[in-house]
Order: structure tokens, then sequence, then C-alpha cells
């Protein structure tokens, strides 16, 4: 027996003595990898691909802002100096043919993609134009291979074209050989579909597969009209404004030399419409990309729609840029405008639309912003209301009885329902797929690579406009919109704007929550679901959301706290006595809370949202977002949420101040994410101060503010909130659904405002708001504001 122990206790000590020297062993191969990596990283920094010590400065390189750099994988990357006095004409050239990676203040950073030079060559620019740019902006001399790399690109783009001619798609070419090479793709091959020699003019050469048409190729000067806005004087009000319109020529780029009664012969085949997805991608593969462009001005076959943008309307001088790029040669290009969330996207549709007057149809992503786009239409411009037709689920107009032209306004799920349909419902969808529409507006673009809604690109439609605030996706399909949609064609710098007044100064903060012990003990055994309940559950996050909107409060704001799931939302809401929103909120509910809310001087100054409220509300008072849950790393929803509080606040830049708080429960899953969830507004030139121990802020805020907390003061009431949320099931801790998002009201009242879709920027002007805001404000102790609140 005494043996036995003894031989145990060995092979303990042995198993013991193996076990240390395991780890020593896994711990030396661990620096070693580690060693091994930074070696890597930095013989990588070293290796041609990050040397650029032998580029070749010009002389003058100081009085020039660009550098052009060959990167990994023959990625041509521009890094631009937003401090050069040339900045604004360079970023105008760069953000068209380039793709933005990072702007921020002071250095912006630029990639050269295929796509970005397809966009280039679609609104007008050709080969040498691009190259004579960027060698006369390029503080270094052109190497061959940039030059190559954009003549390879260029000269393939815009040999093919898609057209729509009376409701059937066409692939045209002036060349033949392009054509025959393009038909000789099976995928292609499938789609087309052999013409009819008693209806076209045949290609013989072609076997039989080819239409043969011919045209007369006329140099065009076309007329785009914009609106200005000139000024009597300083410091005059809206209503002294002169409005006038005028007439820019925009020339088209044929060359000079073209003769009038120069015939031009154009192939054809006809492809089936439930296969233009397909074949559009096909041509990218194939290095044909097709252009899209819609000579609307000419198009006799379809009637005119009677709408103009009114008198009073103005257009902003980005929104003036971004459509000039739609119809710089006097057609429409098929594309995408990307514009921050507050910028007035919805006025350059409307505008897109009052430009094209053709049948106009609008898709939207819910109800509240089908009603928004109706709003916008009667405002800006002078169509008739019998002429918008509004298609939800709830809520369907009557057709006009007459084949005059219309506009209607849907969601991308009514437009892609597959199941059965009322009476009403399948005479609109006939009427729908049974025309040629001469604009296609496509709202929040970035939701169109879906599986449910790429439908949409089968449309018959000469020309489809997207509109974005937030070009990415999570999944990496945002390069599906180049063929579904067509190329970018403007993206704005959000800085740029903020700097101009278009859009608030916000302040964007973290807010670092430590877990307190009971609760991480908790989430550290807890299910992934769980995990994420206690987290966001944490009392000392609730204890900093509640002194933020108390402050905020005190200093005159309106306050939106977001969330993600129902049951921290109603917790949250409940604890704090305030008013909330949410998928299944009655209309009239909402319809009340956010006409409160908006009041100076109402009930409450503070509501509670979920996801419901990412997009399409519009609440131009709101100047303070709390952020106490998300969904995950989501890039897209945080720059949405942001965009709540973007609108132009009035009282000039001084006043345009705004504030996005991000609550972070320490040590958890959410520091992950969250890191994740800024890279989009960093790139965009935010940046965000972290408060590692908001605990310090508030217990000193308390004293010297004299703002309560009233919540959780005690161990005893933390105690009792970790059991409720013990006791809770899993459910509670699921994200609302997306359907519930969907089916939400349709009453465009509770976007909070009815008539205005975002406020003019009058630096000389101070609002009645504004002037409530700084008398509160100027109430408290200017000595005792927090250092956390003052001006950086």
């Amino acid at each position: 027996m005494q043996k036995q122990q003894q031989h145990s206790t060995t092979n303990y000590k042995k198993t013991k003595k193996q076990k240390k020297s395991n780890e020593k062993e896994e711990t030396i191969n661990s620096e070693k990898s580690q060693e091994l990596l930074i070696q890597a990283i930095f013989s990588q920094r070293l290796s041609k691909q990050f040397d650029y010590s032998k580029l070749n400065l010009k002389p003058d390189h100081k009085i020039r802002p660009i550098w052009i750099c060959e990167g990994p994988e023959n990625k041509f990357h521009i890094f631009m100096e937003t401090y050069s006095p040339i900045y604004q004409s360079a970023y105008d050239f760069l953000v068209a043919v380039a793709e933005p990676v990072s702007r921020p203040e002071n250095l912006h950073e630029y990639v050269l993609t295929e796509y970005s030079l397809y966009a280039a060559v679609s609104i007008g620019m050709d080969t040498e134009q691009i190259i004579e740019k960027l060698d006369t902006l390029s503080k270094v001399t052109l190497s061959d291979a940039v030059k190559g790399f954009i003549k390879d690109v260029t000269k393939k783009y815009g040999n093919v074209k898609l057209v729509l001619q009376k409701n059937r798609f066409f692939v045209e070419s002036p060349s033949r050989d392009i054509l025959r090479k393009i038909y000789e793709d099976k995928i292609i091959a499938a789609a087309a579909i052999l013409p009819d020699p008693k209806e076209f003019t045949i290609d013989k050469e072609s076997h039989g597969k080819f239409v043969i048409r011919t045209r007369t190729k006329v140099h065009q000067v076309e007329k785009f009209q914009k609106q200005t806005v000139t000024t009597t004087g300083i410091g005059e009000t809206n209503n002294n404004l002169l409005i006038r319109t005028v007439n820019q020529e925009v020339e088209d780029d044929d060359d000079e030399d073209d003769d009038l009664n120069n015939i031009e012969t154009l192939y054809s085949f006809e492809i089936q419409a439930s296969q233009v997805e397909h074949v559009k991608k096909q041509c990218i593969v194939l290095g044909h990309p097709t252009l899209e462009e819609y000579d609307f001005r000419n198009d006799t076959a379809n009637k005119t729609l009677n709408i103009d943008l009114k008198p009073t309307t103005t257009i902003r001088s980005y929104q003036e840029k971004s459509l000039s790029k739609m119809f710089s040669n006097g057609r429409a290009r098929s594309g995408i405008i990307v514009l921050p969330c507050g910028a007035g996207k919805t006025l350059v549709g409307v505008t897109a639309g009052c430009t094209v007057k053709k049948h106009t149809l609008v898709l939207c992503i819910n109800n509240v912003s089908i009603f928004q786009w109706k709003n916008q239409f009667k405002l800006w411009s002078t169509i008739d209301e019998s002429r918008v037709v509004v298609f939800t689920s709830a809520h369907k107009d009557p057709l006009p009885k007459d084949e005059d032209p219309i506009i209607i306004i849907t969601s991308y799920t009514m437009l892609t329902h597959e199941g059965n349909r009322s009476g009403v419902a399948k005479l609109i969808m006939d009427y729908i797929q049974s025309r040629e529409w001469g604009l296609l507006i496509l709202d929040e673009v970035h939701v169109a690579p879906a599986n449910m809604f790429r439908k949409v690109a089968s449309i018959k439609s000469h020309c489809k406009l997207g509109l974005t605030a937030t070009l990415l996706r999570e999944d990496n399909r945002t390069d599906d919109l180049y063929f579904l949609i067509g190329p970018k064609l403007y993206e704005a710098n959000w800085l740029d704007l903020q700097q101009k007044g278009h859009l608030a100064n916000v302040q964007c903060v973290e807010v670092w929550c430590p877990m307190t012990a009971e609760f991480y003990s908790e989430y550290l055994t807890a299910n992934a679901q769980k995990k994420i309940l206690f987290s966001i559950m944490n009392p000392n996050k609730f204890r900093a959301c509640e002194f933020l909107i108390r402050y905020h409060e005190k200093q005159g704001d309106k306050i939106i706290i977001f969330f993600d799931n129902k049951y921290s939302l109603q917790q949250y809401a409940e604890r704090l006595h305030l008013p909330y929103i949410y998928g299944d909120t009655k209309e009239r509910e909402r319809l009340l809370i956010l006409e409160e809310f908006r009041k100076m001087g109402g009930k409450f100054s503070s509501v509670c949202i979920s996801k419901v409220g990412d997009t399409a509300i519009d609440i131009p008072e709101a100047t303070v977002i709390i952020q106490i849950s998300s969904h995950y790393g989501s890039r897209r929803q945080e720059a949405q949420r942001l965009g709540r509080i973007l609108r132009p606040k009035g009282g000039g830049v001084e006043n345009q101040q705004a504030y996005f708080y991000t609550l972070v429960s320490q040590d958890t899953q959410e520091m992950y994410y969250s890191t994740k969830r800024q890279q989009f507004l960093i790139n965009q030139g935010y940046s965000f101060r972290v408060l590692p121990d908001i605990k310090q802020y508030y217990e000193q805020g308390i004293k010297e503010l004299k703002i309560e907390v009233l919540n959780l003061r005690d161990k005893q009431e933390e105690l009792q909130l970790l059991e409720q949320v013990k006791k809770a099931d899993d459910a509670k801790a699921q994200e609302e659904k997306d359907d519930d998002i969907l089916a939400s009201s349709s009453l465009t009242a509770w976007s909070g405002e009815q008539d205005v879709i975002y406020n003019s920027f009058n630096p000389n002007s101070v609002t009645t708001s504004r002037r409530k805001r700084k008398k509160a404000a100027s109430s408290l102790n200017k000595t005792a504001v927090h250092p956390l609140f003052r001006n950086q």
C-alpha cells in the first residue's frame, strides 16, 4: 500500500514537472511566434511594396497636393494633403476617379480601382484627361504602371450599352467583334433571345443572332437646369431671397470633328428581363462593363410628366454637384450618390425626378420613408398630388384612369413579395411590371444586394439612381451594387459639410462602464444570449446613462437613447420614467410621443427608441444620442444613428454642437464590437474620445452640478436588478426583428417632421429654440461646467 502511494506521488511529481515543462515550452513558442510576427511586419515595411524612397519628386512638389504610390496586389494608393490651397479642386477630381479609404482632417487616402475608373468614364472623363489631371496634381512622376492600369481599364468602358426599348432589354455595341465575344459566353448566350426577322433587320454575318440598325451621330448641346440663390444684402431672411433659374450649357463629349451626317452602325441582341443582373455581372467579368444612359429629352415614346421644382426650392452646392455628375452630358446616367444623413438626399432624388420628367418609381425601406418621400415631392415640386401614388400593405392610393405618367412610391418588401396579393395590390403590381420607367430611385440603396431585394434590378427602367449615406455592408457585397445599379457618381465629404455648417458638429464619446462584481461573475458563466443582457443591464452603465440624460436635459438638449432589444428598452425607460418607441408601439402613441418630444418646454426632453429609429426618423431638434446597445459590429448602424443628430441646428457655426455617446460595459464583448463599429466614422474623419472611468465623472458631477442620480444607489438595488435579469429568459436578449420595423407606422408625422426634410443653415439668424437652449444653459453656473462637456 505504501509502495503504491510512493509510486502515485512519484507519477504526480513527474506529471507536474512535465506540465511545467510544457507550459514553459508553450511560452517560448508564443514569444518566438510574436517575435517572428514582428520581424515579418518590419521586413514587409522594408520590402518594395512599402518602400517609396525611389519615387521621383518633381521640383515644384511642394505646391502639388497628392502622392501616388503602388501598393500590394498592384493597387495604386493616393494620399492627399487637405491643407493644400487647391484641396477642393483636387478632392472633386479624386472622388470621381478613386475610391475613398480614409478621410481624416489633414490627410486623405484613396485607391484607384476598376469600378472607380468605370465611374469616371461614365461621367464623361476620358483616359487622357484622367492621366493628365493626375499628373498635374501629383508630387511624383506617374509611373508607367499607373498609366498602363488607367488605359487598360478605361478603354473597355462605354463599348457596350444596356438599352431599354419598347419594354425590352438589348445589349448594344458599335463593334460586332466585341458583341460576338460577349455572346460567346455561356451565361449571356443562355439569356439571349433570337431576333424575329419580321420585326428587325438581321445582321447576316452574325448568323442571325444580332440586330443591326443605323443612326445619325448628332453633336448635341444639352442644357441642365439648376437653381441658384442670390442675396441682395447681408443678413436677409429667406423671404427676401431672389431665386433665379439659369441654364448651364453642358456639351456632349463627342469629338469636335463629328459630322452631322456621320452614320453610325449599331449591333445588338435582346436578353430576358429576368437575366439582366447576371448579364451585367458577366459583362464586367469579360472586361466590358455595360454603360446605362437615358436620353430622356429625346424620348418621344414615353409621355412627359408635368413636374418642376418650385421657385422657392434651393439646391445646395454639393447637391448640385452630385446632380451634375448624373446629368453632365444632358443624358441621365445610372449610378449611386452618397451623401451623409441630414444632407438632403431626398431633395436630390426629387430634383432628379423633376429633370427626367417621366414615369418615376421610388423604393424605400419602410412605410415611414414612403410617406416622407410623398411629402417631400409635394414640398419641393409642383407635382399634382393625384399623380403621386403610395403603395403599402395598409395604404394603396388609386391609380389614375388616364395613361399620363405618375410617381409611385413603395417599399422593397412590397415589390419583392412572392405570396398572394389582394385585387388592388395585384392591379398596381401589374401596372408597375408593364411600364417603362424613366427613373427608378432606390432609397437606402445599400439594402439592394440582399437576396430578397435584388430582384428590383430587373424592373424595366431607363435610369436607376441609388441614394445612401453608408455605402457599406458587413457581408462585403457592396460591389454587387455596381452591376445591379451602376457606378458611384458622387460622394460628399462629411467633415467638409460640417465645417460649412451644412451638418452639425458632433463630439463622439465612448464611455467605459466597469462591470460590478456580481454582474461580471454571472456574465462569465452565462450563455451567449444571457451575456448580452448582463452587459446591457450593468448598473454602472445604467447610472452613467441617467447622469448623461439629467445633465443634458438641464442644458436644454433633446436626447435620444438607442437600444437594440425590447427588454432593456422597457427596463431603462420604466426606471427612468421616459416614454419609449419600438416596433409594436401603436401609431397614435408614436405620434403623441414624438410631437411632445419636439416641443420646447414639453413634458419630456428624452425618448427611448429601439432599432426602429435607426432610419426613417427625422427629428432636427435632437442634439444628443446615448447608445446603450447595438447590432454587434455594424458600422452602418453606427453611422445611421449618428445621422439622427447631424441636422444643422441653426444659430451659426459655433452653435452646431451635438453629442454622440456609446456606453460600453468594460471587459465584455461590447468592447470589441464598439471598436469595429467606429471604423466607418473614423474613416470619415470623426474621432472618439474615450472615458475609461465614467464613475468619477458622474460622482463629481453630482456634487458640482447638483445632478442627482436616483436609480441603483445602493448594493441592494443592484442585487434586485441582478435577480430580475437572471430570471429573464434568453429570448429577452434577442434583437428586435426586422419584420417589426418593416411593419412599423405608416404615418409620416411620427418621423418628427411633416413638412421639413432639413433645416437650412443661416449664419445670421438664431432660431427661437436656440435662444431657449442658450437661456437654459446660461442659467447654470459657468464655472461649474463639467470638464467632460467643455469644448476642446
